[in-house]
């Protein structure tokens, strides 16, 4: 039984995936070694951005091109708490703008925290100079 892979997979998806995540990469990238900013400033300066474009509804525009590749970066976890506090604060008035941004992406905070756990216990990290 032979499978047709071009019928499986859609490549310019992919492709626009790989492309848009690619370019959010390289920026970051680009700051780790052209400023001194650390990582973890740089993360919350791509969440930040994430959750500005999101809440003014920009992000979307990439999220409908880009799928994935604009969803699963620093900057689509914003887009996600922007995403859900919005949807919230029209189910629930102003309380849903603390709690609908942590309900939508309780995933991902789930995640990164476990794995920041595992992450601390093997490796020994240091300070950027």
């Amino acid at each position: 039984m032979d499978i047709n892979w071009a019928n499986v997979f859609d490549w310019q998806i992919l492709l626009k995936c790989f492309v848009v995540a690619g370019i959010l990469c390289v920026i970051g990238q680009i700051l780790i070694d052209k400023t001194k900013l650390t990582p973890a400033k740089i993360l919350v300066i791509y969440v930040t951005v994430g959750c500005i474009l999101g809440g003014l509804g920009i992000y979307q525009y990439l999220v409908d091109f880009a799928g994935a590749g604009a969803t699963v970066p620093l900057t689509g976890f914003g887009y996600n708490l922007a995403k859900g506090a919005i949807e919230a604060v029209k189910e629930s008035g102003l309380v849903g703008a603390f709690t609908g941004g942590v309900k939508a992406a309780a995933g991902g905070i789930a995640a990164a925290v476990f794995f920041g756990y595992i992450a601390a216990l093997i490796s020994k990290p240091k300070i950027k100079k």
